[in-house]
């Protein structure tokens, strides 16, 4: 039984999900009326699904034969997650008979074109359109669909750790400094920002600053994420989900004070906050 970062997982499943919902806001927003454009437009979008069922199958083969499947529940997790390879191939199949059905322009076979080739034209292009229209509401569907599958498959794997303390993976035990750091994110977000000597302030989203110290233990045990994003802007800041497991099941440690920054001894606690 291979040993996998289950909170990491989640967090990867996540990923996944807001990838398939923002394609579905792309299909949606996809003109459905014939020619090239949506030729264009639809061959890029079955590129963008294919992609997203490879990263799906990768996380399905790396919780297959983890020691997840000995979580109590897991099987049911697992099944409904599998589910997204059915339905986000449907959404390809549906692009693809969006190309299928969307009308060429050509010349005809040798002996001259019909009398009125533009009302031809026209006539071909006035039935594609709903079908085409129904074709692309399709694949909007089941991506919605394969979006939601991952969100229920990352909340009960959350569940099921939350349900079967004995499963859940070391959380490190944090000092108040570094719990109301995390704390203060979870409730309203951060940001980063790097400076062009490379030292970097966090911001709460109430615009309180928040330690460096705590912060950088925060980073370094992965209860916090960082967008990687260029340049000088901020970096959005969220909690991971080893990070809200560490804020739902230990209180922060009100004995003596650790040094700031200090590596915080890992804990398997199931002990709530409230």
């Amino acid at each position: 039984m291979r040993q996998i970062d289950l909170p990491l997982q989640i967090d990867r499943l996540r990923d996944l999900g807001a990838d398939f919902t923002a394609l579905q806001v792309t299909v949606e927003a996809l003109n459905p009326q014939p020619g090239s454009d949506l030729l264009k437009e639809v061959g890029q979008q079955i590129l963008s699904i294919h992609e997203l069922v490879g990263r799906a199958l990768i996380r399905l083969s790396v919780l297959d034969g983890s020691q997840y499947t000995a979580v109590p529940g897991s099987l049911f997790s697992l099944a409904a997650f599998s589910s997204v390879i059915a339905s986000a191939s449907t959404a390809a199949s549906q692009l693809a008979s969006a190309v299928s059905e969307n009308p060429l322009e050509g010349a005809v076979f040798v002996g001259g074109p019909p009398p009125d080739v533009e009302s031809i034209r026209q006539t071909r292009h006035a039935e594609a359109a709903p079908v085409l229209k129904a074709a692309l509401a399709s694949a909007a569907r089941h991506l919605s669909l394969s979006a939601n599958f991952c969100f229920n498959a990352a909340s009960g794997i959350t569940s099921d750790l939350t349900e079967y303390p004995e499963h859940r993976p070391d959380i490190p035990q944090l000092t108040p400094a570094q719990y109301a750091a995390l704390e203060l994110i979870a409730q309203g977000g951060a940001l980063r920002y790097v400076g062009r000597k490379g030292a970097a302030r966090v911001q709460g989203g109430d615009g309180k600053a928040i330690r460096p110290a705590p912060f950088a233990v925060l980073e370094e045990h992965r209860l916090v994420r960082v967008a990687r994003t260029a340049g000088y802007v901020g970096q959005d800041v969220t909690v991971s989900a080893a990070g809200r497991l560490a804020l739902a099941f230990q209180e922060p440690l009100v004995s003596k004070p650790t040094a700031p920054g200090a590596a915080p001894k890992p804990s398997n606690t199931a002990r709530r906050l409230r």
